[in-house]
């Protein structure tokens, strides 16, 4: 069987670059050095240098220079068709490369866990939807190790997660930081507490996030410390239901403080003073390892750090 042809590992070092190729094709078009010159936007004295080198290049000479003008050889002519074909390749890869980027700008899919989902990226994405009014973007929220997994199956062009350090198989950036507090509900017996030890709260059945929330690798951490871990009363999967368990009286719970501004305000629930455990956890923007985010996704990005962001507590 015939062997396929190899393909160059670069190109041959006879072949001029693009850019000498669109001079020469101007020259032709033309008939004139300073005005080929003029119209890619070089002065003569470069575009005659850059045609010698080409000719030097190629071992031909192109043009016939006169005080009339130049005019392209029999040898310069057929190059020009050659290059002609070239340029047209180019135009043509360059618009598919277009393509290709408009494609990708017309969608954004984001992946969040639930607290940023809910009390940081709305804001985000209005700001973004002014910068980007033609992109459409969907957003998928779940648990930090719901939204590392859907950045490693390709669903997702960016993801938000709350924790202690990046999933594996991801890069990311410190965008936040977070507290995550204690709460009941005002006729719990802990509403007048001074104080809580890390001791009581292990020993407590607790309203939880589920295994896999941000908030519930925080907490297991941080009472590890103290040789204890969480003890669920119930575990749920969104921080409004657990809000909700805990403004009945069922028990107490563990929040991020972003998701309790208005509880607190109106005192649906009480926050209860913790010592000796330090619950503050660090929010991030993730993305598939060594696939720095681009285009909406980067915009998006940008905004997370823009003043008027979270404040970084």
């Amino acid at each position: 069987m015939p062997r396929p042809p190899s393909t160059p590992s670069s190109l041959p070092h006879r072949v001029p670059d693009l850019g000498a190729m669109v001079l020469l094709l101007a020259v032709a078009r033309h008939g004139s050095l300073g005005r080929a010159a003029r119209d890619v936007g070089i002065s003569q004295p470069a575009a005659s240098g850059r045609i010698r080198s080409m000719e030097r290049q190629l071992g031909v000479a192109l043009l016939d220079r006169s005080p009339r003008g130049s005019r392209l050889t029999d040898a310069g002519a057929l190059v020009t068709d050659w290059a002609r074909r070239v340029v047209e390749a180019a135009e043509a890869f360059d618009a598919g490369a277009q393509a290709l980027r408009d494609r990708r700008d017309s969608r954004l899919r984001v992946a969040a866990s639930m607290t940023i989902a809910e009390y940081l990226l709305p804001g985000w994405l209005i700001a973004l939807r002014a910068e980007r009014p033609d992109t459409a973007v969907s957003l998928l929220a779940g648990n930090s190790a719901a939204v590392a997994l859907r950045l490693l199956a390709g669903e997702a062009d960016l993801g938000f997660v709350e924790g202690l350090s990046t999933p594996e198989g991801l890069d990311g950036t410190v965008i936040a930081h977070d507290r995550l507090v204690v709460v009941v509900a005002p006729s719990h017996p802990w509403a007048r507490r001074a104080r809580l030890t890390p001791g009581e709260l292990a020993g407590t059945p607790l309203i939880l996030r589920e295994h896999g929330s941000g908030t519930r690798q925080v907490l297991d951490a941080a009472l590890a410390v103290h040789g204890g871990l969480a003890r669920p009363l119930l575990e749920l999967s969104s921080t409004t239901a657990v809000k909700g368990a805990a403004e009945s009286g069922a028990g107490p719970c563990v929040l991020s403080e972003l998701a309790l501004g208005e509880e607190l305000s109106a005192r649906r629930l009480v926050k209860v003073p913790l010592e000796g455990v330090r619950l503050r956890r660090q929010l991030r923007a993730v993305w598939p390892a060594g696939h720095r985010p681009a285009g909406p996704a980067r915009d998006l990005l940008s905004l997370t750090a823009h003043p008027s962001g979270p404040v970084r507590g």
